[in-house]
C-alpha cells in the first residue's frame, strides 16, 4: 500500500485550478490574438495617418475576433495590415479598410443593411454590434456556406446569409438603409441603388479589375443620389451568375 501522503491533494492548488476554470481563463494562444487585436487598433486604426476615430466602430474592431474569418494557415497573420486570401480567389480586406467603410457607413442601431459579397463573414461581424440586421450575399456558394457557419458557430444571430449573385440585390428584404459592397463593380450597380432608402447610405469601391478604383460614398436625398468619391482602393472584381465579371 502506497503511502498516505502520496494521495493527498493540494488544496489551494486544487482551489486555483478549479477558479481557473471558473472564470474561463484565456489560454495562451487566445491571448497571444487578443494582444494582436489591441495593437492592431494602436497602429493600424488610431494611429497616426489612420485616424479612425468613432467609438462604437473601435469597439466592435475590437471585439471580434477577426483570426476566426481567416483560413487555418494564415490566422498567425490576422491581425497584419494586408488583406489575407480566404480562398477561391478571394481575400479578407486589410482591418484599415473594415474600419474605414464601416466609420463611412454610419450605421444605427436601428438600420437594416444588405452587404455584397461577404466573404469570410468578417465584415458581417463587425456590423453585427452595430446595427439591427444585415442581409449579406455572397456569389461563391462555399464561402457563403462557411460564412453562414462560422457566423451561427460565433452567436452573431442577427446575420442573415444568402448565396447569389450580389449586383441584383436583395429584393425581398429592401428598402435598405445602408448598403456595403466590398467587390468592385465598373459601375453602381442600379438594383443597388433601387434598393437604397430614401436619407440611406451606400459605400462601394468602383472601377475595373487590375485598374484604378475608387471608395466611393453614395447618399439618397430627395430620390437623388449624390457621389462622392473618398479613397483610392483595389478590391477584387464584383462578378455575376456565370461567372463575368461586372
Amino acid at each position: 500500500m502506497l503511502p498516505l501522503t502520496m494521495h493527498r491533494l493540494d488544496l489551494p492548488a486544487l482551489v486555483f485550478a478549479c477558479l481557473w476554470l471558473a472564470v474561463g481563463c484565456t489560454p495562451d494562444k487566445d491571448r497571444d490574438f487578443t494582444n494582436a487585436r489591441h495593437r492592431m487598433l494602436r497602429d493600424q486604426l488610431t494611429g497616426p495617418g489612420r485616424g479612425i476615430k468613432d467609438e462604437r466602430v473601435l469597439t466592435a474592431m475590437r471585439a471580434v475576433p477577426r483570426h476566426e474569418f481567416v483560413p487555418e494557415d494564415v490566422r498567425f497573420s490576422a491581425y497584419d495590415d494586408r488583406p489575407l486570401p480566404i480562398g477561391h480567389g478571394q481575400t479578407i480586406s486589410q482591418p484599415f479598410i473594415v474600419a474605414f467603410m464601416t466609420e463611412q457607413l454610419k450605421p444605427l442601431r436601428t438600420d437594416k443593411v444588405l452587404e455584397v459579397g461577404t466573404g469570410s463573414g468578417y465584415q458581417a461581424a463587425i456590423l453585427s454590434g452595430l446595427v439591427k440586421e444585415i442581409f449579406t450575399i455572397e456569389i461563391v456558394e462555399p464561402l457563403a456556406k462557411r460564412a453562414e457557419a462560422d457566423l451561427r458557430r460565433l452567436s452573431y444571430t442577427n446575420v442573415f446569409v444568402r448565396a447569389g449573385d450580389g449586383y441584383k440585390g436583395w429584393p425581398e428584404h429592401a428598402p435598405f438603409d445602408a448598403i456595403i459592397v466590398t467587390c468592385a463593380p465598373d459601375q453602381v450597380p442600379q438594383p443597388l441603388i433601387e434598393q437604397l432608402k430614401e436619407g440611406g447610405r451606400m459605400i462601394i469601391p468602383v472601377g475595373p479589375d487590375g485598374g484604378m478604383q475608387e471608395l466611393v460614398l453614395l447618399e439618397k436625398r430627395g430620390g437623388e443620389v449624390r457621389r462622392q468619391a473618398i479613397l483610392p482602393v483595389r478590391f477584387v472584381p464584383m462578378t455575376r451568375e456565370g461567372g463575368a465579371k461586372q
